[in-house]
Order: C-alpha cells, then sequence, then structure tokens
C-alpha cells in the first residue's frame, strides 16, 4: 500500500573515483533531492558531494568515535538505514548516495530500501561505477572469456564453495580475512595463511595471484601487484586490496556436447520455420 505522505528513496552509486566517475544522472538525483546521505571514502568525497545537495547528512558518523573500532559493522549498517529511513518518513525526496555500487558490498541500501518499502514509499537504485568495473578495465580482463566466481574472502573460507580453477577467481577484502565479528579493520598473517591453505587445494603455491586496488581520486594510482600463492601471507594486504587469481588452465571442451548440438542443429532450426 503505498503511504500518503510523498516521500522517496533513490540510492544510486557514486562511482569508485572522486567526481570523475559521477554520473550525470546521478548528479541530477544529488542536486534535486530534498536530502542527501552519504559515508563517503574521503573528506574530499564528502565536500563534492555536500556542495551539490541542499540539505547533507553524514553518515559516516554513525561509525561513532575511533571510526567504528570495537563497534559490529552490522550495527553500524543498520544504524546508516535507519537513519535514512527517518528521512523518508519525513515526506522527503531522499538521495543515499554509495560509494561505488549501491547494490555491491554495500548492505546499507538494500537495508533501507527494505524499511521504506514495508511502510509503502517507494525506494529506487540508480547503478554506479563499482571496484569490479575498475579491476576488469585495469587488468583487461574479461570476466566472459574464461568465467568468473567473485565472494568475499572470508566467506569463501568458512563456506563450503566449490571453486572451477578454470575459471577467474575474485576475492574481495582479505585484508579482513577471518574477522567472524565485523569489527576488524585488519587481519593477521594467520589467518591469511589459512586463505592460502585452501586456495591451495585448487592452485599450486606458485600460481601468479594478483593485489588489485582501483585508484580513488586523480591523485591516486591503482595498485597492480603480481605475487606467487604462497607469497600471499607475507604481502600488504588493506581493506581495499583484492585479490584475484586468475584460471589455473583452460576448461576442456565437452565433445559429446558439441556432437548433439550439431546434430540437432539442422532438425532444430527447420522445426523452427
Amino acid at each position: 500500500m503505498e503511504n500518503s505522505l510523498k516521500g522517496s528513496l533513490v540510492c544510486a552509486g557514486s562511482g569508485m573515483r572522486l567526481g570523475g566517475q559521477m554520473t550525470a544522472r546521478v548528479r541530477s538525483i544529488i542536486e534535486n533531492a530534498d536530502v542527501v546521505l552519504a559515508a563517503p571514502s574521503s573528506h574530499l568525497s564528502i565536500q563534492l558531494i555536500k556542495s551539490m545537495s541542499k540539505e547533507f547528512i553524514d553518515l559516516t558518523l554513525e561509525y561513532g568515535e575511533g571510526g567504528g573500532k570495537g563497534k559490529a559493522s552490522s550495527q553500524t549498517y543498520d544504524d546508516m538505514a535507519a537513519a535514512i529511513h527517518a528521512q523518508v518518513k519525513m515526506g522527503k525526496q531522499v538521495a543515499a548516495i554509495f560509494y561505488g555500487h549501491p547494490m555491491v558490498f554495500a548492505c546499507v541500501a538494500k537495508k533501507a530500501i527494505n524499511l521504506v518499502r514495508e511502510e509503502g514509499f517507494t525506494a529506487t537504485v540508480e547503478p554506479g561505477i563499482c571496484a569490479s568495473d575498475c579491476l576488469f578495465a585495469d587488468l583487461e580482463m574479461d570476466p566472459a572469456t574464461d568465467g568468473e566466481q567473485s565472494m568475499e574472502s572470508t566467506k569463501f573460507l568458512i563456506q563450503k564453495k566449490l571453486i572451477d580453477n578454470t575459471s577467474l577467481l575474485i576475492l574481495w577484502q582479505p585484508g579482513v580475512v577471518g574477522d567472524l565479528t565485523g569489527t576488524w579493520y585488519e587481519t593477521n598473517p594467520t589467518y591469511v595463511q589459512l586463505l592460502v591453505d585452501k586456495l591451495a587445494t585448487y592452485y599450486p603455491l606458485d600460481h601468479d595471484v594478483i593485489l588489485y586496488e582501483a585508484a580513488t581520486s586523480p591523485l591516486e594510482t591503482r595498485r597492480i601487484e603480481h605475487i606467487q600463492l604462497g607469497e600471499l601471507a607475507q604481502a600488504e594486504l588493506k581493506q581495499i586490496t583484492t585479490l584475484v587469481v586468475p584460471p589455473l588452465a583452460k576448461a576442456e571442451f565437452d565433445q559429446h556436447m558439441i556432437d548433439k548440438i550439431k546434430t540437432l542443429e539442422a532438425v532444430a532450426w527447420q522445426q523452427k520455420n
């Protein structure tokens, strides 16, 4: 049931790089919203979005004292979603702006959308350039070539995932791998070694892997560092680091299926015509 108040929510992505990857559509959303809430990745990003807004609320304040250290990330994200929800309930046209893409490693957007829709308000999503977009461009990789698997590093570690080592594997946030509480801002080589050990069941320790970090401002440079899998526990890993594991080998073709397709090809098209 639609709410009688005129409040609404648009969750939009600002892109990875300050200003330069923000689409014209997202700029318009920010400029026309009654209030903009955002948790930008830097002070410069805050100032940029604030300068475009009629009213601006900094969601990074929800991290609390000490930048959120000791506070569970799940609680922080719930608080951010509640802050967005509160503005919509006031009948405002609300824009919630997220670093990168609002649906990619940004659970706050979905939490807020669920809250406002439960009360009959409208909510939509506007995409943005995310880390994976930058990764494919910077590494010049096409995920369609060999296929791709992508997951968060700790989930890969603790879940019984089946990995296809003939496909590209992308593991996000290895810099906090092993965090079961959502309160870590860094990891320990001991936990990284667990990641190495599990990956070693699919790849040799001398397999080439890539540590990738997208540039988030014109003053930064991207990080593309090639190391061997066995060296990962000694490597510098940040929260923004992504582990890229190229395919070990090419997948074998299923000749039986190829032959079957060729056999059926003529008959199938005749039946259609």
